[in-house]
């Protein structure tokens, strides 16, 4: 276990105090007559060293939870929490005590919580178990900042979501000096999207490339006073300089990250050199495989070809390593991360995880101390809730693909990439629309052939189209601009422009009522909308007084005359494998 300065407690293995309670059936913690302190221990205070703030979480040597909005700025999402305090340790149950214990209160004050789920939300992608521990001793080893509004608020139980993981080149911690950059800010080095479909069938992991060429917005960030300073955006610069650079935070590469792919991030966990090591350690190690000798002196990397099961220095060793794989490259090494995170993930959901006390409890200690969140989960039973939810998929369906990318064609020492199109483009719209990489069936049958259906069939002519056009959440000026491409391109005159929608939407939706499928089948034809874009139900009364289809141009709208059909396959040239198989390294 990771203890840090807490005298003889440190020689007990938490895992060995809890209890089976035979008369519940539940873990109890229990301690001996004569010990002076719980082995879990409470919040870092007198005689403790705490840990420093993980990548670039903020000041040195202070660990901050996300401060207060400023004035007139925006209310919070409704589960966003307040700026967390820290509080004592829960009393101890009394020395020697035994037998029946009489059943928790629902109350503020419950001492422990049952861990239903989150132990591989705090390693990146998400798994479920069962331990009791200590709620404000993990709580208080929670190392938080703000998104600064550049998140959805919190993920959602009946939506898709996605987080954004962050592995940080900064040095931070004992035995991390001859890794990365000396002087380094703690950069976007690992940059993984996590994806999870709103069925929770399947998942998708995107890794972007650090040097890719990118555009970085404007950041507003929260400072440590609780004011707000916008960090300047910078034009056509290398990815990795989203975070730590100027000061931004995670906040930033959130921000960057919805730019360039389209997709709004629920969350973030950032990661640097000590959260390989230790969560590696947690659970036994991870088995990886080589397909030739690898000596690194760079990395520190010594393995023979084969298959071998890493943990610590040697597993940061493997994700760090670049030089002596592929092409020696960046693109090669997160091929590299791709199999340690696969195998992560198997070992995290195994039973010889799952059902080992010990390895559970040493897991969440090292997972909450390990990783920096924002703010909207900084709790234990957030990180449960979402770690429930991320557990769900099939490690079948875990498919990691990277973004396709080309070398810069603008430099003649080739140092930085740009995104290949429309591969890169198609793949981010995959994702948006929920469409699984792998073969797995994300609706059923019936309402995949319904949707179809609804494609099939007569179609009127273009002149007998009447629709009813809506700003539902595209640019300004988008419901006017399809208005003049329909009527005047497409022959669609039979249209006129209804304004802006109630409420916005996040994807184009076509409604209509029983008597005009043969004019939405038309109207899908020259707008590319899929079967899924086709609402059947009913029509509405235009300005003219007579019947007419409702087409709301949703975020997703791209411009009149932009196909709006998602692609089914993936793309040719994107790299991509799915996480419950081992592919050895070349």
């Amino acid at each position: 276990m990771d203890a840090q300065g807490r005298g003889r407690a440190d020689d007990i293995d938490p895992a060995d105090q809890w209890v089976l309670n035979p008369n519940t059936g539940e873990y109890e913690l229990r301690l001996a007559p004569s010990a002076a302190q719980s082995s879990v221990p409470g919040p870092r205070g007198t005689g403790g060293r705490g840990r420093g703030p993980t990548g670039a979480a903020g000041a040195a040597g202070a660990r901050r939870t996300a401060p207060a909005r400023r004035p007139g700025a925006a209310a919070p999402a409704d589960d966003a929490p307040s700026p967390r305090r820290r509080t004592s340790a829960p009393a101890e149950a009394a020395a020697g005590r035994r037998g029946r214990r009489p059943a928790p209160k629902k109350a503020k004050g419950k001492k422990v919580l049952m861990w239903t789920g989150g132990s591989l939300a705090f390693v990146l992608i998400g798994a479920s178990g069962a331990a009791y521990l200590y709620y404000e001793h993990l709580n208080n080893n929670i190392t938080s900042v703000s998104d600064d509004g550049a998140g959805t608020g919190g993920f959602s139980k009946d939506r898709a979501i996605n987080i954004l993981l962050i592995g940080t080149d900064k040095r931070t911690g004992k035995g991390n000096e001859g890794y990365g950059d000396k002087d380094s800010a703690g950069h976007a080095d690992t940059t993984l999207v996590l994806h999870v479909a709103k069925d929770r069938s399947n998942a998708t992991v995107l890794s972007i490339p650090r040097d890719l060429i990118t555009d970085i917005p404007d950041c507003p960030t929260t400072q440590e006073d609780g004011t707000e300073k916008i960090i300047p955006g910078q034009q056509r610069t290398r990815f990795n300089n989203s975070l730590g650079q100027e000061d931004r935070t995670p906040s930033c590469t959130m921000r960057t990250i919805t730019e360039l792919t389209g997709l709004k991030m629920d969350h973030f966990m950032v990661a640097d050199f000590n959260a390989v090591k230790t969560l590696t350690s947690a659970v036994g190690g991870v088995d990886v495989c080589l397909a030739k000798d690898i000596k690194d002196k760079d990395s520190k990397l010594d393995l023979p070809k084969g298959e071998h099961t890493i943990e610590g220095e040697q597993a940061l060793a493997f994700v760090r390593t670049r030089h002596s794989v592929g092409f020696g490259g960046d693109l090669s090494r997160i091929e590299l991360q791709q199999q340690f995170l696969g195998s992560m993930l198997r070992k995290l959901k195994s039973n010889d995880t799952l059902t080992s006390p010990s390895k559970m409890i040493k897991l969440a200690e090292a997972g909450t101390k390990a990783l920096t969140v924002d703010s909207q989960i900084s709790t234990i039973k957030k990180l449960a809730d979402l770690g429930a939810e991320l557990g769900k998929f099939d490690t079948k369906n875990l498919t990691f693909a990277t973004v396709p990318v080309v070398d810069n064609p603008a430099e003649k020492v080739k140092a930085t990439v740009v995104l290949k199109e429309p591969q890169a483009q198609q793949l981010f719209a995959m994702v948006r629309d929920d469409v699984s990489l792998t073969d797995v069936k994300q609706q059923k049958k019936k309402e995949k052939a319904a949707e179809a259906a609804r494609l099939k069939g007569s179609k009127a002519p273009a002149s007998e189209v009447r629709v009813r056009i809506l700003n539902g959440g595209a640019v300004a000026g988008s419901a006017q601009e399809t208005l003049s491409w329909l009527q005047v391109q497409e022959g669609v005159t039979k249209s006129e422009n209804a304004g802006n929608a109630e409420q916005p939407l996040a994807k184009t939706t076509l409604e209509y009522g029983p008597a005009e499928a043969d004019q939405a089948r038309r109207l899908a034809e020259i707008m590319g909308l899929s079967g899924a874009a086709l609402k059947p139900g009913k029509s509405v009364t235009n300005s003219q007084g007579v019947p007419a289809m409702t087409l709301t141009l949703g975020k997703d709208f791209e411009g009149a005359g932009v196909p709006l059909t998602t692609p089914a396959k993936v793309p040719e040239d994107v790299q991509k494998a799915t996480a419950d198989k081992v592919e050895c390294a070349k």
